[in-house]
Parts: C-alpha cells; sequence; structure tokens
C-alpha cells in the first residue's frame, strides 16, 4: 500500500501537485493490476508488460490517462491559488539584514588636531548648476520645537551678494555668480566650534531688476550651501537680503556714487507695488523648494526692513507709522501676504519675521503678529551702535564703562544692567503675543574695548530669555576677502591692524564657550526626540599647550560635561 504524507510548510500549490504526482502512480497500480511497477533511481515508473493483449489495453488506458493527466494538470495549480492565494512557486529571495548607520557625530576638536583654518582655495569654486528641488527623504525633524524649547540654536550668519564684475574684479568675491565663495571646509570649522545654526544672509531667488524672474545661478548657488551645511551637520535659516525691487546696496548706500555706481543702489520695492506682489511670489516659490528640506528650519523674510529711514528720514517708529501705517513703505501690511503664500505650499516650516528700522529691539513692539502660529520674532541687536559695537579702532568707549547712552550731554553707565533693561522691551512684546523672540544678528568689531565682556554678558541674558541667537559673522577662508573686510571676524583677534586667524582671544573663548552648549544636530533630532528647556551643556575649556601640534592658529579645546550647568 502507497503511503502519502503532506508537510506542513511551504506552499500549498506545492503540496497539490507532490499529491497529484500520487495520484497519476497510484492510477497506474489500479489499471494495470498485476503489471509489475517498480522505480527507477530517477522515479520514473519502468513497466514490464506479460502480453501483447495485456499491451494493446494498456495502451487504450494510457490514452485515457493522458486525458486525466492533462485535465488536472490544467486545474490543479489554478485551483491551489484560487484557494490559497499562493502564486506559483518562485526562487527565494535572499533579503540583506539591514545594517544600522551610526549618525554623524559632532565634530569635535581633539589635541592632536585643533579646528585648523582650511587653506584658502586658489581658485574659486566652481560655480553649481541649477537642478530640480533637492529630495530629502528621511526623519522628520519638528522645526517649530527648536524655536520654543528655550535656546536651542546657537550659531553664526553667513554673508553674499551677487558679484559685479566691474566693481569687485576678478578676485574680491571670487569669479562666480555669487560672493564670497564658501567650501566645506569653512562649515566644518564653524561647526568644529561648537555651532549648529547657521543664518544664511544672502540674495533672494529673484532679481532685482523688472522683469522679476528667478536667479537660476542664485538657487544653484543656495542649493550649494545647504548641501554643504548639511554635511557639517548643522542647520540653516535662509534670509532674503534682496529680491524684487531691492538690492544688496541698499546697507551701504552712503557709497552710492562713491566706490559704487548709484545703478546699483535700488530700493523701489518700497514705492512699487508690483515689486511687492513679486516678492511674495518668490517666497512662495523658496517655500515651495525648500519645504521638505530638514535642515532648513526657517524663512526670514527680509533682512532688515528700512524704508523709514532711507526714503523718509524718520528714525523713530512713532514718527513714522502715525503717518505711514498701511502704506507701501510700511513693512507690516507686506508681511502678513508673504506669510499666506508660504502657507499655501508649506504649512510647517517657522517664518521667521523683523521689525522695521533695521529689525532693531526698539521697533519689535510695533510688529503686528499674523496669526500664524509658526511665526518667530526676532531682532537684530547692535546697540548701542554708533558709540560702542560700531565704533572704529580710534574709539575709547568700553564695557563697562560710562558714556552718553540716551542723546542727552551726560554720561551713563553702560553695564549688564543697562543691557538687561534694553532687552527687557523683548520680554514685554513676547508676555503680550505669547509667542518666541530670535535675535538673528548681533556682534562687536573685534577691536572695541571690553568686547569679549559685552558679548558675554550680552549672551548670557539672551539664553535667560530662552532665545535663538546667531552672531555676525562667520567669513569664509577667501582670503581676497577676508584680508580686507575683516571687523566682524572674530577669528582675527582684537589688533585692527591684523588680518589672519589668530591662536587665541579673550573673544574667542567667550564665543566658543555659548557654542558649545550645543547639543542639537539634525543627526540627533527627529520628530519623535523630546526638546526641553532643561539642556546639558558642554563648556569649551582651552588646553593647558593646546597650542601644539596645531600651528598656532587656534587653542584646542577639550569637551567636558558640565553638571552644574542646567
Amino acid at each position: 500500500m502507497m503511503t502519502m504524507v503532506l508537510s506542513s510548510g511551504g506552499c500549498w500549490t506545492m503540496q497539490l501537485r507532490r499529491a497529484f504526482a500520487w495520484l497519476v502512480i497510484n492510477s497506474c497500480v489500479r489499471l494495470y493490476g498485476n503489471n509489475e511497477m517498480m522505480f527507477t533511481g530517477g522515479g520514473v515508473p519502468s513497466i514490464h508488460l506479460q502480453t501483447l493483449e495485456e499491451e494493446k489495453t494498456m495502451k487504450n488506458n494510457l490514452w485515457k490517462l493522458a486525458t486525466v493527466v492533462i485535465v488536472l494538470t490544467m486545474l490543479v495549480p489554478g485551483l491551489a491559488m484560487l484557494l490559497t492565494g499562493c502564486g506559483p512557486e518562485e526562487e527565494e529571495e535572499m533579503i540583506p539584514t539591514p545594517v544600522p548607520v551610526k549618525p554623524t557625530a559632532t565634530p569635535v576638536p581633539s589635541k592632536a588636531e585643533g579646528p585648523v583654518p582650511a587653506a584658502p582655495p586658489t581658485d574659486t569654486p566652481a560655480p553649481p548648476s541649477a537642478t530640480a528641488p533637492p529630495s530629502h527623504a528621511g526623519p522628520v525633524i519638528d522645526k517649530w520645537a527648536l524655536w520654543t524649547g528655550g535656546t536651542q540654536l546657537r550659531g553664526a550668519n553667513i554673508w553674499q551678494r551677487v558679484v559685479v564684475p566691474d566693481l569687485d574684479g576678478p578676485e574680491f568675491l571670487g569669479s562666480g555668480h555669487v560672493g564670497p565663495p564658501y567650501t566645506q571646509a569653512d562649515f566644518d570649522r564653524l561647526a568644529a566650534l561648537g555651532a549648529n545654526y547657521v543664518n544664511i544672509s544672502g540674495p533672494g531667488l529673484f532679481t532685482e531688476k523688472p522683469p522679476y524672474v528667478l536667479d537660476e545661478k542664485v538657487q544653484a548657488n543656495l542649493d550649494n550651501l545647504l548641501d554643504m551645511i548639511a554635511q557639517a551637520d548643522m542647520f540653516a535659516v535662509i534670509t532674503a537680503r534682496t529680491g524684487p525691487g531691492r538690492s544688496d546696496f541698499t546697507f551701504y548706500r552712503d557709497g552710492a556714487g562713491d566706490w559704487f555706481d548709484e545703478s546699483l543702489l535700488i530700493e523701489s520695492v518700497w514705492e512699487d507695488q508690483e515689486a511687492q506682489d513679486d516678492w511674495v511670489e518668490m517666497w512662495r516659490y523658496t517655500a515651495q523648494r525648500y519645504h521638505d528640506n530638514p535642515i532648513v528650519v526657517g524663512y526670514d523674510l527680509m533682512c532688515e526692513p528700512n524704508s523709514a529711514g532711507i526714503l523718509l528720514e524718520l528714525w523713530e517708529p512713532t514718527e513714522f507709522y502715525p503717518e505711514y501705517a498701511g502704506t507701501l513703505y510700511d513693512w507690516n501690511q507686506l508681511y502678513p501676504r508673504i506669510t499666506a503664500a508660504i502657507r499655501e505650499v508649506d504649512p510647517d516650516t517657522p517664518i521667521l519675521i523683523g521689525g522695521m528700522g533695521w529689525s532693531a529691539v526698539r521697533w519689535l513692539p510695533y510688529l503686528e503678529p499674523t496669526g500664524d502660529p509658526r511665526t518667530v520674532y526676532m531682532v537684530h541687536q547692535y546697540e548701542p551702535q554708533d558709540d560702542y559695537t560700531h565704533q572704529e579702532p580710534s574709539g575709547q568707549n568700553t564695557y563697562p564703562g560710562e558714556f552718553d547712552l540716551n542723546w542727552d550731554g551726560a554720561p551713563d553707565p553702560f553695564t549688564r544692567d543697562w543691557l538687561d533693561e534694553h532687552l527687557s522691551t523683548i520680554d514685554a512684546f513676547k508676555a503680550e503675543h505669547g509667542m518666541p523672540v530670535a535675535v538673528n544678528e548681533f556682534g562687536v568689531n573685534r577691536w572695541v574695548p571690553g568686547g569679549a565682556a559685552f558679548m558675554d554678558d550680552q549672551m548670557d541674558l539672551f539664553e535667560q530669555r530662552g532665545m535663538n541667537h546667531a552672531l555676525w559673522s562667520w567669513d569664509p577662508s577667501w582670503k581676497p576677502w577676508t584680508e580686507e573686510v575683516d571687523a566682524f571676524n572674530f577669528r582675527h583677534g582684537p589688533d585692527p591692524d591684523h588680518h589672519a586667524d589668530v591662536a587665541s582671544s579673550d573673544l574667542i573663548d567667550v564665543i566658543v564657550k555659548y557654542w558649545g552648549r550645543n547639543t542639537i544636530r539634525p543627526s540627533n533630532l527627529t520628530e519623535e526626540s523630546s526638546i526641553s528647556t532643561g539642556q546639558v551643556y558642554y563648556v569649551a575649556a582651552n588646553e593647558p599647550g593646546a597650542s601644539d601640534g596645531n600651528s598656532g592658529l587656534y587653542p584646542t579645546y577639550h569637551w567636558t560635561l558640565d553638571k552644574s550647568m542646567s
């Protein structure tokens, strides 16, 4: 008696095929009766016939059997798939075991190799070509929490503008369309010092003159910057310095007709409805392109709106708003339109809005919140500007010190208390509107007396208020630029006649101390991560003998956990 056993594993199609094979064999046994049936080693029946009559009978039966086989061959697989949903058996595919990839660690200077400046490029880096919107798959970052959970972002601004060959020559800003050029090494050095945030203060994506259209070379440059910043494991905010009806020369307009041609000064955005309409469209396009870039954590709609001062010579909000509120001069009527356009294509990325008067602190109360729940209001803090932070090398005002701070002719104490009172305007705005405020620009000329102490107190007051901050500025290693324009380049030390990186300075130590508190980077932050005001700070302490082995360019910082700072 023949016995058949079906295994419990595998596809039922295969099981039925095996059963069918046994059915054929048993049919043969029943059809041929006493015929001897043996199985060869290959499992093929070998039949030995006894008579011619039996042979004839067997042939007839074989024809019948063939018909049955054909019918069953067609029916059995289909029946199996119908009953079980199992398709034809396929060769098993080997699936590789996923290998976890370790997130990029925050670059940490070691004793053997400090944050050594990169050698300047011998040629301008080739400008990147315009591309389609980059695709950024991966973990989703809760960008809003970066602005609302206490001080989470500490970094610096970079500055660029469109190159004017007749003005800039072949080297000053490089030979590309936008300059000065930045390299990957420039951003790696910034991250190595602890910064986790770059404010890209550069040209907007649309042209300054009509017809206001996309500048593909500016777009390609921005794409390239974002790629390098991401590679350095930092976040970025896109700030539009320029756009339809506004050129970068508005920031140094006093030089028109002197060191640059007056035709380069474009400020029509404050008097031209078409320019404002296209500024709105520029931001709609920008947000559509970068909305899914995980490191882009903010859109700064316009760097330092300034119509009141440049066109009307009104320096105080109390002079401007009674007469010009709601006109084209009024920034308050334009940024809500930009916000609405952005939210049509990007509901998530935080929007940053500064006030008129170059976003000075005293203009903040006159900003009118849009009602958008993911907007950060921000200031640029350089006060006292003319008398302290921007004073020339010959200036004598120091911090702490005494000098006239309110233009009444009498000296006033310039101390931490003065700074705290000055920043109380921000406290009142936050209390009234319940929205976060950030300091997107601040700084001091590197030679200013007491500059390190001033920055230490100021940055500490920012942190007490839970505000993110980006100092001005982080310059590239492009020597034609850095050797000529370096007043705010803290890496060059306090000597105004020195135009290269120094091994150490009090100002460097202060800045790195606060940057060293950063713990959040794109590589370690996802939507599931929790962000709270309780932070673990990392303090950069100058190692004894750290100048050894790093070419004397920077001290090497040893990063240690300071649990007392919380």
